[in-house]
Order: structure tokens, then sequence, then C-alpha cells
């Protein structure tokens, strides 16, 4: 049969009315005794092997479809969809498409998808604006990754997180103010320092209502630092993983991208920055906002480094930004970022539980939908309580017997207990590199054994390998017999060395890509789902460079610190080229009496802040604000010297020396072998 003919899943969930499945069954065409549904978006694809359909079939009857309580709660509220599905910038490009996911609604079983995060996928799909507490916070789903919330006030809308991207969050205002009555933006509340919560601001206010004291807005202490690093210094690498993680160079397809777990996907818009005008410091700091009481509660350590929930103490709500969600989430993310703490995470959730869970009456996150009734909220805050400090715990104890961060992904299980409760599902994160995630924080990388201390590179390893394994025909020839006995993982293993060896062997690739794409079809983590499936795609088609309608605002930019900015270039230096160099910079900005001492020396550039050398070779005056130019990337340091703004005195060369080391980031580079690029 056609590869790229998909099978309907043989077993529709027992909840689907009878109705829905008799009209499924009149949708589609009888050929033998098949049911056929969509193509495969890439010719090349695959569908879901009888093994994977297998394992998909049994978990549709194990696992706990019968309980619809998510269902009820995504779909309580509902007051009004916009007019639109597909959200455009100023140039008519789409920066958010929720259409492309409609084969989602269609009632059928896909063999492609995990069933469990196929329910996730659906549930993700309610869309609108949604009344959660009658005439108070109303909510905007399916915009963005992220919710928009927002509480009625005095005066205006408090918003508590503005999504991803400008046109994505006037999007979701516009639909608030036309079925609500127009009011004004009092507040803002940033729960935490990742861009989907805060990179949105600029379509919803303005700089100048914020300068003026018209809109204040709060973030939790540390916000600024934590924004301004997160993506600078690995920001190239962390934005080519991200495609993978979220699977943005593959079609929304059953073959493809379905969800993110915590949302459908990433807008493409605009993105912004407008800083806090208020800093909650305290573990507990309570504020009355647009004549709205709220206590907020300080949560550094857990999803973010810097992130905060709130409290309404006079409603009983709990607002638990993104420490709470529909999903495990992820201790580690696979875009890349700091290792999370599980046990600090699993600490102020059960903080948050004594403190307001006792008598929450309705709990509310910036990704997915609320929760209802105390007892309902205590099970879900103890359900993802009680998985975080789970994985902490017993991968140490699993560590302390001797597992290593090479075993540990195929040791620790999740709790049956846990398994059962759709909350601590592992739709974000997964137990596989949460688990590795855990040891890499209390014990690093290394797994003991000193063959792996120091290691050789892949590409230098390969070739033993394959000449041992008898070359690469051998290898094609055990991995196709592993891969229709369904033994994936094992096909995986030696085709990944005859890649890395033969990276232009198209049959090997094109067979990796295989094994890749049924692995991906088996997870439930949408993440995992996405690098796989994103991997197969780069494997069979090369890489896909996309002309993007995402941009970086320049108010996001200039967040940097100046010592942050320096570090940054720090990071762009070639070593290879800079090395016997050897200058001192002073620079100096005179409007934030700002001074540093920027010395090259053993091939590295160091950045001192605070003090200014006794004999440099150049100094270098600028103001901060003619320096934003620079960091935002709209000119270079020394065409804005060459204009006039600011001073050098010294050997100016020195200058021109360090421009000739630094080097331009290719944002499209490989990760798998033999993976050239396309142009879109």
């Amino acid at each position: 049969m056609n590869k790229k003919i998909m099978l309907l899943a043989r077993n529709i969930p027992s909840q689907l009315n009878a109705l829905v499945c008799l009209s499924l069954f009149f949708n589609f065409y009888i050929l033998g005794e098949t049911l056929i549904a969509q193509a495969h978006f890439d010719e090349q694809g695959n569908i879901s092997s009888s093994v994977t359909a297998e394992i998909q079939s049994k978990l549709r009857d194990s696992l706990a479809f019968s309980d619809l309580r998510d269902q009820a709660e995504a779909e309580r509220g509902f007051l009004a969809h916009p007019e639109f599905k597909q959200i455009r910038d100023s140039t008519g490009r789409v920066v958010w498409d929720l259409e492309k996911y409609d084969f989602l609604l269609n009632g059928e079983s896909f063999d492609s998808i995990h069933p469990s995060l196929q329910r996730q996928a659906i549930l993700n799909m309610n869309y609108g604006l949604y009344e959660v507490v009658p005439d108070f916070i109303y909510q905007v789903r399916g915009f963005d990754l992220a919710n928009m919330t927002v509480v009625r006030g005095n005066t205006g809308w408090i918003v508590f997180d503005v999504l991803l991207s400008s046109e994505t969050a006037r999007a979701a205002l516009e639909l608030i103010n036309k079925e609500l009555g127009t009011s004004p933006v009092s507040a803002i509340i940033y729960s935490h320092s990742h861009i989907d919560h805060f990179g949105g601001v600029l379509g919803i206010v303005s700089a100048e209502e914020v300068s003026s004291g018209e809109v204040e807005i709060y973030a939790p202490s540390g916000f600024m630092r934590e924004v301004a690093s997160e993506n600078v210094y690995a920001g190239t690498a962390m934005g080519r993983r991200a495609g993978f993680q979220y699977g943005g160079n593959i079609p929304s397809s059953p073959f493809g991208q379905v969800d993110s777990a915590i949302g459908k996907g990433l807008s493409r818009g605009s993105r912004g920055l407008i800083p806090p005008t208020v800093v909650v410091s305290e573990a507990f700091e309570e504020h009355t906002i647009d004549g709205v009481n709220i206590v907020f509660q300080n949560t550094p350590g857990t999803e973010a480094p810097a992130e905060m929930n709130a409290w309404f103490p006079d409603r009983k709500v709990f607002w638990a930004a993104e420490n709470i969600t529909a999903t495990i989430h992820n201790i580690y993310t696979l875009r890349g970022a700091l290792v999370r703490d599980a046990l600090e995470w699993s600490k102020q959730i059960n903080r948050a539980l004594y403190e307001y869970g006792q008598e929450a009456e309705v709990m509310i996150s910036s990704h997915n939908w609320p929760r209802w009734g105390n007892e309902r909220i205590q099970e879900v805050m103890r359900s993802q309580r009680d998985a975080y400090a789970n994985l902490n715990n017993q991968v140490l104890f699993h560590a302390n017997n001797g597992v290593t961060i090479n075993e540990i992904h195929n040791e620790y299980k999740v709790p049956k207990s846990l398994e059962k409760k759709w909350s601590a599902r592992q739709y974000h994160g997964s137990e596989f590199h949460n688990a590795r995630a855990v040891i890499n924080r209390y014990l690093g990388y290394w797994d003991g054994n000193p063959a792996t201390l120091v290691p050789l590179s892949p590409y230098d390893s390969a070739p033993l390998y394959v000449d041992m394994m008898g070359g690469a025909s051998s290898i094609i020839l055990r991995a196709e017999q592993l891969y229709s006995q369904g033994e994936y993982r094992l096909a995986m293993e030696i085709l990944n060395k005859l890649v890395y060896a033969k990276p232009n062997n198209t049959r090997a690739k094109n067979l990796l890509a295989d094994v890749f794409e049924q692995l991906g079809y088996q997870y439930e983590s949408a993440s995992l789902r996405n690098v796989f499936l994103s991997s197969a795609s780069e494997l069979r088609n090369g890489i896909l460079v996309r002309s993007s309608s995402s941009t970086g605002s320049n108010s996001l930019q200039r967040a940097l610190t100046t010592a942050q900015w320096w570090d940054a270039i720090g990071t762009r230096i070639d070593s290879e080229k800079a090395d016997e160099m050897n200058f001192i910079i002073n620079f100096s900005s005179p409007d934030t009496g700002e001074n540093f001492v920027i010395e090259m020396s053993g091939a590295t550039l160091s950045v001192l802040e605070g003090y200014l050398a006794a004999k440099p070779d150049v100094s270098i005056e600028i103001n901060r604000s003619d320096l934003e130019a620079v960091i935002s990337g709209q000119e270079t340091l020394a065409s804005r010297l060459q204009a006039g703004y600011g001073s050098v005195s010294g050997d100016a060369l020195v200058l021109a020396q360090l421009t000739a080391v630094i080097v331009d980031f290719e944002q499209n580079f490989e990760v798998l072998p033999g993976t050239e690029k396309l142009i879109d």
C-alpha cells in the first residue's frame, strides 16, 4: 500500500458519541476492509507501522478516557470565538494559524499520534474568550502558546501575561473589548521571564503609557536579569533547537506537529519588551492594583528562575502562573536552558497548597485551562507536587544505587498512582529527559566511566564502529531487520553510527528517518515527538530555511545591560584568530556612569565592570543611550563612533582588531549529519 496513506485507527475512544462515530464512517470510503484517511505530507514518509499501531491500540484500552473532567473544564465558561482562526501582521503575513489543526476535530483516532497526546492536542483546540469568574476574570485561549488572562479592575483591565507576539496580543484584547465592552489596560503582570508571557506587550500598551505612569507593569524579582540573559549567550543554538522542540519546520498533520503540550505552538509575530515598573521582591507581597487585592508569591527556581504566583483573597482564586499547568513540565527543556530544580518546584507548589489551596475555589494558569472546586484544585496541586518530588527523589535513589545519567531514563518509572492522573502526564516534559536532568543537576554529565570522560567525537568514532560491524551494507541489512521487528531503538543505535561515518549515504539517512518517525509517533511528550519528527524531516529533505515573519523588537534587545552585551560579544570571539592578540580598552558611558575594562588576552575577551585601567591602549566614551543602536544590531560600534556619537582616544586600530575576530553565527547550522540547507 502507498506509504502516504494512513490507516484510520481501529479503536475509537469510548467517550466519542455514537452518532459522531457513525458520521466518521460515512465520511471515509472503504478500500477492502480499511478506512482511508489523510495522506502523509512527505512523499518519503511512512504511516504508523503495525507495531506502533498495536501500541496505540493498547493505550486506548488502558488509559482513563472515561475521566472527562478536563474536557468539561476546558469548555466551561465559553463566551465567543473570533471571526478568524488566522492572525496576520501588518504585511498580511500569517503569524498564527489555528486552522491547520482542524484535522484534530474530526473525531478520528490516529495511530500516528500517542492517544494521550492526541487527547491533550484536542483539549488545546478550545479557543476564544472564556469567563472564569463571572464579571471578574476572563481568559483568551488558543491565540498563542500561552493564555491572556484579564481581571476587571475599577478603571480597566489588569492583564496577566501578554502572549508571545504583538499581533496575537492585540487580537486577544480586541476580542475581549468587543465581547465585554471596551476598557483601557490599567496594569500588566508578567508572571515570569519567558518570552511567551511578555513578548506581546507592545500589542496592548505603548512605552509612553507605561513611562507616564498611566499603566504599571509588575514582575517578579530578577525578571529583567533573566529575560536578558536566558537567550543571549547561547541564543543561536537555543533558537535552532527550539525549532526541533516545537516542530517549527514540519507541517501540522497527523504525521507531523500536533501540539506543544501547553498550547498549540509558537506565534511568528513581532516581539518586544517594556521593563516592569514594580518589582515584587518579597516571598509574599500584597498589592492593591486598580482596586483589586492581590497577593504575589515569588517562586524562584521553579519553571523559570524568576516567576510568581498570585492569590485573589477576596474571590478565593489562585493564579498558578506556569508552575501548575495541565502537564508535567520540563526540568530540562530540549531547546536548552539551565536545568530546573524539581525538588524546589515541588516545595513551591506545596507552599501554595497550604497557603492558598486549602480554600481556593478557582485555579487558573498561564497555559491550558482552569480548575474549579476546592477538592479538584487540591487533587491537581498534589498530583503535580508529588510528580516533581518523586522525580527528584527516585532519580537520586537510583543514582545512589549506581545508576548513571546514561541509564536513568530506562530505569526511572512514574508511579502508577500518578500515571492514572491526567494532570501528571508527560506532555511537555518526559520522564526520559527529565530523569537525566535531575542527575545532571546533582552529579553532572559524566557517568563515572573513564571511557566516557574524554570520548571521541561521533564523526571520529563512528567509522570504527561501521568497520567493525562489517560496513554500511551489513548495518543497513541488520537495521532493516530490526525495523521490521519493531526494535526501533536498537535500529537507531547502529544507524546513527553509520550516518555519522557516511553522511552522504542516502539509504542510511532515510532508514534512520523511518526509525525516528515511528518513535515520534509513539511518544506521549509533544517535545519528544516534535524532535524525532523534525529530525526525520531534515534527514530526508535537508535543513529548510524559512523566511520568518518573526521580528525581534529593539526594545527586547535593549534590555541587555552593557555588561551583558560585552559578555555576549565575548562568546563571538574566534579564539584561533584572536590568539596572540593583546589589548586593553577602557569603555565608559557618561550618562549612566558605567565604566568597564575590556581586555583581550589569551585569545579571550574579559569584561570587568566598575573599573578603568591605568594604561589602556584605547579609551572609548559613548552614552548608553547612543549605544543602544549598537546593542539592538542596527549599527556597529565603529560606525556609531564615526558618526560622532562618543569619542575615542589612543590607538583606534584596536577597535578594528576586535571587529576582525568577531563572528556572526550561522542560524541554521547542521545538527544531523548530511543535512544540507534548502531555501524555502
